[in-house]
């Protein structure tokens, strides 16, 4: 699988990866996320145009999964990542991760994070097994509490939600 950046005209399919990769929260009782929009296109185009959205593309160098990030606290943050269901369980998000990790090591950068669901299976238990741990309450830094208090405004705090950190 092949990992490059997203090409600007490529972010209305992003969206559809995002959509599709969403349905699975409505089949666990999350309805309100699988219904969730995605990131809007000015808002992919904000990382694209910065170098910070990356695409997994099949054989004909279509999008198959993304990943998008941006810097908090000093790190590389992950603000979105999502493979197509139909690519799943094929290690594309990981490939994604290792890739955001080797841009925020060739930036100087000293972690990942992100924000997920703790009790999701295809959120933190395997963001778990991708080498990223939990941050306790007193780890967690100004621009990570910033995003969980929008997160909360958005009504995700429904569900038990984690902030997460890789080391590099």
């Amino acid at each position: 699988m092949r990992i490059r950046l997203v090409d600007l005209d490529e972010l209305p399919l992003i969206q559809d990866i995002e959509r599709a990769a969403g349905r699975c929260f409505g089949e666990i009782g999350m309805p309100e996320v699988a219904d969730d929009d995605p990131p809007s296109v000015g808002q992919l185009a904000s990382h694209a145009v910065r170098g910070l959205a990356w695409a997994a593309v099949d054989g004909a160098d279509g999008p198959v999964a993304y990943l998008i990030a941006g810097h908090v606290d000093g790190t590389l943050h992950i603000e979105q990542v999502s493979v197509h269901p139909g690519h799943a369980r094929r290690g594309i998000g990981r490939a994604l991760m290792d890739h955001a990790a080797r841009r925020a090591v060739a930036d100087g950068l000293p972690a990942l994070t992100l924000t997920t669901f703790g009790e999701v299976p295809w959120n933190a238990p395997y963001y778990r097994r991708c080498g990223f741990r939990t941050l306790e309450e007193e780890q967690i830094g100004p621009g990570l509490r910033e995003i969980r208090r929008s997160e909360a405004a958005r009504g995700l705090d429904r569900w038990p939600r984690v902030c997460m950190r890789r080391d590099l």
